[in-house]
């Protein structure tokens, strides 16, 4: 099955992306990728890939494609977080339909487009997540959190 070589269950490969009340904003998964139609057909005009362990989306030339290739837990540079973040963040800001990935879309995914939601709202990152989840499914890693919490915690330069 394709789900399973990708590393995903079949549950997980059936949930379609999905998008966030208010904002020009889809959170999926990397098997969403693969259905450009879904994609098109929603308006999405940039893609952010957060998922470190697949390779690189082939999409068409028509979209923006930002790949930050972070890990599901500890241990990711906090610049490449802090970029990560930021991207979304501007992307919501002017108004892009974006959809933000990783591989199962329920830890990389609401985290990070929750920290966007965060620096938008200028809320904190707790508040964004609880705005965030009720979209669906999210398992967000407790590790993960605390960095991207930090992160937005510093004074940006």
């Amino acid at each position: 099955m394709l789900a399973q070589s990708i590393g995903m269950g079949k549950r997980d490969w059936c949930q379609a992306m999905r998008q966030v009340t208010k904002y020009p904003l889809w959170l999926g998964h990397v098997g969403d990728l693969r259905d450009l139609r879904a994609v098109v057909s929603a308006e999405i005009l940039a893609v952010v890939d957060l998922a470190a362990n697949h390779q690189p989306a082939n999409l068409t030339r028509e979209l923006v494609y930002c790949r930050f290739p972070l890990l599901d837990g500890a241990g990711n540079p906090p610049w490449l977080l802090r970029v990560a973040v930021s991207t979304v963040a501007w992307l919501l800001r002017s108004g892009t339909p974006t959809l933000v990935v990783c591989s199962a879309g329920m830890s990389r995914t609401p985290i990070i487009a929750a920290a966007a939601i965060a620096q938008l709202r200028g809320c904190s990152l707790g508040e964004a997540v609880a705005f965030i989840t009720p979209s669906g499914p999210a398992d967000i890693s407790p590790a993960l959190l605390a960095e991207v919490q930090a992160v937005l915690a510093e004074p940006v330069a």
